[in-house]
């Protein structure tokens, strides 16, 4: 996912930032209130759009993107994306851990 921040952000997260442990299988992720993801049809992209900051994700970030609605757990989550990439959700868990905490980090996502 390309980071494309204008100038950093001095807000802190809007959540506590999980320890570097895996989240809990209850938390129920969601974009920060004042994040937007959008399609950009000019350049043919989507971007998650915050305050001064923008971030243009791959195709496997959008799609976990577009599933955090704040009533889906992560649990529910892991399990929807591993049935849809024909994949254990034990290998999957690891890099939706690390993207949503990487997101959670620099205020994109709440958890």
């Amino acid at each position: 996912m390309a980071d494309r921040a204008a100038t950093p952000s001095a807000a802190a997260p809007a959540t506590t930032t999980p320890a570097a442990g895996a989240l809990s299988d209850a938390c129920r992720p969601a974009l920060a209130p004042h994040v937007r993801l959008r399609e950009d049809q000019a350049r043919g992209r989507w971007v998650l759009l915050a305050p001064e900051r923008m971030l243009v994700p791959d195709e496997v970030a959008l799609d976990v993107l577009r599933r955090l609605d704040g009533r889906r757990t992560l649990g529910d989550l892991i399990t929807a994306l591993a049935a849809d990439y024909g994949a254990a959700p034990g290998d999957i868990r690891p890099d939706v851990d690390d993207l949503l905490r990487s997101l959670i980090d620099r205020g994109f996502v709440v958890a």
